[in-house]
């Protein structure tokens, strides 16, 4: 029995162009890209006529089975890279958090555990959530282990945020070993400062939660956090960049020539703020995540920067929680776990409102759904291209196909959608 497949008559989108071609794969490797290909003997045949052959999508930024604020998340790698495939993500990079007094060695490896039993290929970023000469020391080992990614989170003050000190220390660590550094932008301690004094004055609902975390929290972290890796002279990645305030401090420093990249998530593409609001209380805490839904004026802000090139990669940072989890945080928006989803959902509505609308084309959306995430972090051009010796990670895509969005047919293992 032959492990060939040949794609036949689709129009293979890569994120510098598109043409009509065949993608002949064999195993797991594509292992030609040409017109009138002939099939191997045995070999099954997929027919794209009228529809886009694609890399697979790729999500850098995800929270599978994830411990967090006195839960877990209720999408473990099995589920969540089911659901991930279900909508054309073929590849995950979920996050390692060492938890308090933890090496990095040994949250790497409870996490390459917890994802043994994925259906899709995944990788690592490691969080640094704290600093010693341990952490500087197994950060080495980590890159050799394959991890070259080191995110830190300014916010979440009391658990995994992390202050100036450990972002210049760390940052020149990773810069030695040749990483990037990713940045949870929000600052912390202005947060905590008005999440008191915002549950003080009797706001103790969800719609508490974005009063808490205004635009100029965000913005203020990323350009800090930026600052710091231009004078330490290392790149930046901004995570879940939601609103013009850090947007624009991402700009300036493309503009300056600084090595940095901004993460947009669709979620805040395309609902607003005005989710907190629903008198539906379980409906507007299942959008309680950090940073918070904006209003549609920084939603326009991050279009514009998906077209400028300020904005580089569409991700999801998923990390669901049901409507029982959520409300944890019944009385009190602080104790509401943070986090939506995503990851099912991320390529189609990109594609609805972005090229079925005019704002990108064919060939961005590869670009910012795949190939600039591969090109990131080191997987590119094993992933987020179609040639050659690449990874037979594809996506055979309809576009006059449409679906309806439910929480009751979704792979995504949440009652919310």
């Amino acid at each position: 029995m032959s492990d060939a497949t040949l794609i036949r008559g689709g129009t293979v989108v890569t994120a510098e162009d598109e043409r009509r071609a065949d993608v002949l794969v064999v195993g797991e490797t594509i292992a030609a890209v040409g017109e009138d290909l002939d099939a191997p003997a045995g070999a099954a045949t997929i027919d794209a006529g009228g529809a886009y052959v694609m890399p697979g999508g790729i999500d850098p930024h995800t929270h599978m089975e994830l411990p967090f604020m006195g839960t877990v998340a209720s999408d473990d790698f099995l589920s969540g890279t089911a659901a991930a495939a279900a909508g054309g993500t073929t590849s995950i990079v979920d996050f390692a958090i060492p938890a308090p007094d933890q090496g990095m060695l040994e949250a790497l490896g409870i996490w390459r555990e917890r994802a043994a039993k994925a259906t899709a290929d995944y990788a690592f970023h490691m969080a640094v959530t704290s600093w010693s000469d341990r952490i500087r020391e197994e950060m080495a080992e980590v890159v050799a282990a394959g991890v070259t990614s080191f995110k830190h989170f300014m916010a979440y003050k009391g658990a995994i945020m992390v202050d100036d000190g450990v972002l210049v220390e760390s940052f020149g660590r990773v810069r030695d070993l040749g990483g990037i550094c990713l940045v949870h932008a929000e600052h912390g301690d202005l947060v905590a400062h008005l999440q008191q004094s915002t549950f003080d004055a009797g706001i103790v609902g969800p719609e508490g939660h974005p009063l808490s975390r205004p635009p100029e929290v965000e913005g203020e972290a990323a350009n800090r956090a930026l600052r710091i890796a231009e004078v330490i002279g290392v790149p930046l990645y901004v995570v879940h960049t939601s609103c013009s305030d850090a947007m624009d401090a991402i700009a300036r420093a493309r503009s300056e020539g600084q090595r940095c990249f901004g993460e947009a998530l669709i979620q805040h593409l395309v609902v607003d703020e005005s989710v907190y609001r629903d008198r539906d209380w379980d409906r507007a805490a299942h959008h309680v995540m950090s940073p918070p839904f904006r209003t549609p004026e920084h939603q326009e802000a991050l279009w514009n920067g998906i077209a400028d090139g300020t904005i580089s990669v569409i991700g999801t940072d998923h990390c669901v929680f049901t409507t029982e989890q959520k409300r944890m945080g019944r009385d009190d928006f602080r104790s509401i776990p943070n986090g939506t989803g995503g990851i099912e959902d991320r390529m189609s509505v990109l594609w609805h409102h972005g090229v079925g609308t005019g704002r990108l084309t064919p060939s961005e959306f590869v670009g910012l759904t795949s190939t600039n995430a591969a090109r990131i972090y080191n997987l590119h051009p094993r992933k987020g291209t179609i040639r050659p010796g690449a990874d037979a990670d594809l996506v055979v895509w309809d576009p006059q196909r449409s679906r309806t969005i439910s929480a009751r047919t979704q792979h995504q293992r949440n009652d919310f959608n």
